[in-house]
């Protein structure tokens, strides 16, 4: 695999982390039942969809180190399997394996879910890990064009965790999540924000299948480990 090809499915990878907090609204009530109440709305309304698409902005500032960096993905959710598309990257579970289609190398990885980094969060854990491993304490409530977007802290119980804090705004009239803002203990600012949040949307049969003859009369490089 080239090294390039490991540099953008690790890249996906940690962006997944993200985009899963995103979604979830995760923490651990020990310290607002304010906050609690709010997360589990959450919770609840992202339960009662069949599936759910994030159009999605992703930016990434470290001051000291003068990175500033901006780009956008989507992902698409439905049940266990998930479709998530990131630096030109198209990243795949079809409810067996994980695909990883990186057209610039013209090169697709195939893995088993248990191969893929332990800190990746899959769809099949967005709903369940939430609950452990966070303080979280109500926080401010800011007006976004008319919305009115309320934040809740999360601060992560391991002090050893990469995030020092993590801001979720939630719009407090439909229970969606706007956007999350991390930082990092490296003072890393990591910030995600939904574009669009659509759900119940009519999906192709195929939409989560991989071709794979496709991409070897393309020319494509499977790799399957």
């Amino acid at each position: 695999m080239k090294q390039n090809s490991m540099k953008t499915i690790v890249q996906i990878r940690q962006v997944a982390v993200v985009v899963a907090l995103l979604l979830t609204g995760l923490g651990h009530a020990q310290n607002s039942d304010k906050a609690k109440t709010l997360l589990d709305e959450v919770y609840k309304k992202v339960k009662s969809y069949d599936n759910i698409y994030v159009d999605f902005k992703y930016a990434l500032e470290n001051k000291a180190e003068n990175i500033k960096q901006e780009t956008r993905g989507d992902v698409t959710i439905q049940g266990e399997k998930y479709l998530f598309n990131y630096l030109g990257a198209t990243k795949i579970f079809d409810g067996k394996k994980v695909i990883t289609i990186i057209p610039e190398n013209e090169e697709v990885v195939i893995e088993s879910p248990d191969t893929e980094d332990e800190n990746t969060i899959t769809p099949s854990k967005m709903l369940t890990f939430y609950r452990s491993g966070y303080n979280y304490s109500w926080d401010m409530l800011q007006n976004v064009r008319g919305r009115q977007i309320q934040y809740v802290k999360l601060v992560p119980i391991d002090t050893n965790s990469e995030a020092k804090e993590i801001l979720l705004g939630i719009d407090a009239q439909t229970k969606h999540i706007y956007n999350l803002i991390q930082t990092g203990q490296n003072g890393t600012r990591t910030t995600i924000t939904v574009n669009a949040f659509k759900t119940d949307q009519p999906l192709s049969g195929n939409l989560f299948k991989f071709n794979a003859k496709k991409y070897e009369d393309e020319g494509y490089y499977i790799i399957e480990q």
